[in-house]
């Protein structure tokens, strides 16, 4: 049986959160085509930059002037891999931090092996759901396309391996998410399944914390604080809304009107 982690502390997450918002990062998303909207409206609601610039020549230069970069191989093809590629380049070597989200690895094989060629490209951070995290780490996993059929807590000890491999913090989400380096783990609550009714939710929380990537400090509390700030909202946003078609403008709103102290 895994032993469950312990939960973020609040004072942890204000602290990132505050730091973030004195602070608010350029983020360049390499995102798929059909979350584009949600995502740049979520880290703007957080008070960040999004970008999208997906040209070759430009995806490079744009990496080396923005805070963070986000890979997110949801609707991957050859240019868009060509792009992604050039920008990851051009991120470490402009030390930049990049956040990898394997969308539907494992049920595919183009984007597992390119997302499995990517590790050696040393990812900040790493952000999928249960059967993603499972799948990369090389176990077998039970998703069906984007959706997971694992659990996030049956994960934990893939996340761990995959995170001692790559060297990046891995966030494994689901019903509670759980944040690893490897050797120190946290699990962050809340959140609603009202999250699952919307396309997106999963893909901007990875640009999120391809955002909170971009803070000093300890990433692990930095990741984890991303997806805190994400949980809290949703679940905010969830009580207020009648369905999916109210959660989205009230979980934008829970965003921008998140402070430090509300976590």
């Amino acid at each position: 049986m895994i032993a469950r982690p312990d939960a973020l502390p609040g004072a942890r997450a204000a602290a990132c959160l505050t730091q973030f918002q004195q602070r608010p990062p350029l983020i360049h998303c390499l995102t798929n085509e059909v979350v584009q909207s949600l995502t740049a409206n979520v880290l703007l609601a957080l008070g960040a930059s999004p970008a999208m610039v997906v040209e070759p020549q430009e995806a490079a230069q744009f990496s080396v002037l923005a805070d963070g970069l986000l890979i997110n191989v949801g609707t991957l093809n050859a240019l868009r891999a060509e792009s992604m590629r050039v920008a990851v380049a051009a991120a470490n070597q402009a030390g930049k931090p990049w956040t990898l989200d394997p969308v539907a690895v494992g049920a595919l094989s183009y984007r597992t092996a390119f997302a499995k060629q990517l590790l050696d490209e040393k990812p900040a951070a790493i952000r999928g759901n249960a059967s993603e995290i499972m799948a990369l780490s090389g176990l077998l996993a039970s998703g069906r396309g984007v959706d997971s059929g694992d659990d996030s807590l049956a994960a934990l000890p893939a996340a761990r391996e995959l995170a001692q491999r790559s060297g990046a913090v891995v966030a494994v989400t689901g019903a509670v998410d759980y944040v690893t380096d490897g050797q120190r783990d946290w699990a962050i609550e809340g959140g609603s399944p009202l999250m699952t009714r919307v396309v997106g939710t999963g893909c901007a929380l990875s640009a999120v914390v391809a955002a909170f990537c971009a803070l000093p400090g300890d990433r692990l509390d930095n990741v984890a604080t991303a997806c805190r700030v994400m949980s809290h909202c949703g679940g905010l946003a969830a009580r207020q809304a009648t369905g999916p078609g109210s959660f989205t403008p009230a979980f934008l709103d829970a965003l921008y009107q998140l402070r430090g102290e509300d976590l």
